[in-house]
């Protein structure tokens, strides 16, 4: 096995540089507004951090709040190429780490068939025939014959890169022991040749929807943020910099329809960006001021809510006005009342316990404290 240095490290020894980080958050929060991203001060800080310090940062938060749109305009703003592992169930080595190239060593055995005669002339018996290959490089495990998947990639990438570890939440759990040698080593094994360490230093940003609760050795590796969804005058800032063709009025209103939404137990509720296809598609529909969605409120829910159930208990709610249930909730100041909503869209749609916010769960053992 041959020598990780041979393979990873830059000619000085250490990882190359790429772009200079963002001086500060300020900075950051300007590099993004330029390709659109509008950004909380305190998210940018945290990212600014997690540049500064070039360690990998954890978002998690309710699906559509902007998480994975963070990385690619991270990529844009500092001049880094993206570079993306969508994660899914049964994801694998194969397909994250690396692949041999099973065409090009077949095409190299033809080529070494042909000169074994040559090799191999002189030898009279088998021992010796054998011994004589055994003492060749045949050459088949070399980096030349590599597939680099996304993890190799960046960090095989002479270039700084962004890598994206899009929705982790949706791997096995044994999938993130093949990230800890990435995020906390930044170099990936490959048993045949060796260790790659990392030719240059990437931005690592992994995104989880919360379906399931990751390792505490996956989280310790990273910086970590809990993104929620925006408050209605920075979404419609998001919206109108997204949709400029639509008036300050209607994009106004259809984030209000939105809000509304999101205050329902949906299976799924509205994204950003499908609020912003909302916001487009009501200047399709002719609207130019304030008061008119509710006359395409039906054609505007096609692009908000994506469940027939969710669409039935919608129109149910606005049209009635059927008020929002209610529940015994346990907190510092006592018992009070609050709505039956779930904390965010995960929970909606796999109960408790599968995913929650922090308040959440500090809710919960302040009642199960109470009630002992």
């Amino acid at each position: 096995m041959s020598d990780s240095t041979e393979f990873g490290k830059a000619p000085s020894g250490g990882a190359a540089s790429g772009p200079p980080a963002f001086e500060s958050a300020e900075a950051l929060t300007e590099a993004l507004s330029g390709q659109d991203y509008v950004i909380d001060p305190g998210f940018a800080v945290v990212v600014h951090l997690a540049t500064a310090l070039e360690r990998p940062l954890l978002l998690e938060g309710p699906a559509g709040v902007g998480k994975t749109e963070l990385a690619k305009s991270l990529a844009a703003a500092s001049g880094r190429r993206l570079i993306r592992l969508q994660c899914y169930e049964g994801l694998d080595d194969g397909r994250a780490l690396y692949e041999w190239d099973y065409g090009k060593q077949l095409m190299h055995v033809q080529m070494l068939r042909d000169r074994i005669g040559e090799l191999l002339s002189g030898t009279t018996t088998m021992a010796e025939a054998t011994a004589r290959l055994q003492e060749q490089d045949t050459g088949l495990y070399t980096e030349y014959f590599l597939s680099a998947r996304p993890l190799l990639e960046a960090v095989l990438s002479d270039d700084p890169v962004v890598l994206l570890v899009d929705e982790v939440d949706r791997t096995e759990e044994s999938m993130e022991a093949l990230l800890l040698e990435v995020l906390a080593e930044r170099q990936v094994t490959v048993p045949e040749i060796g260790t790659f360490t990392a030719r240059s230093t990437p931005w690592v940003v992994l995104t989880s929807n919360d379906t399931r609760e990751l390792s505490p050795a996956l989280k310790r590796r990273c910086l970590h943020y809990q993104v929620d969804f925006p408050t209605p005058e920075r979404e419609t800032e998001i919206v109108s910099r997204r949709a400029p063709e639509v008036a300050a009025d209607v994009v106004a209103d259809v984030v209000e329809l939105a809000r509304r939404l999101r205050g329902f137990p949906l299976r799924k509720s509205p994204s950003i960006s499908e609020v912003i296809d909302a916001a487009r598609a009501a200047a399709v529909l002719g609207l130019a001021t304030t008061g008119e969605v509710e006359k395409v409120r039906s054609a505007l829910l096609s692009a908000l809510l994506k469940y027939g159930s969710d669409r039935e208990l919608a129109v149910r709610r606005l049209d009635e006005g059927e008020p929002e249930a209610e529940v015994d909730v346990a907190t510092d100041e006592g018992w009070v009342r609050r709505s039956s909503r779930p904390a965010d869209t995960t929970s909606g749609a796999f109960g408790k316990g599968r995913a929650s916010s922090g308040a959440t769960r500090a809710e919960a053992d302040r009642a199960r404290r109470m009630r002992r």
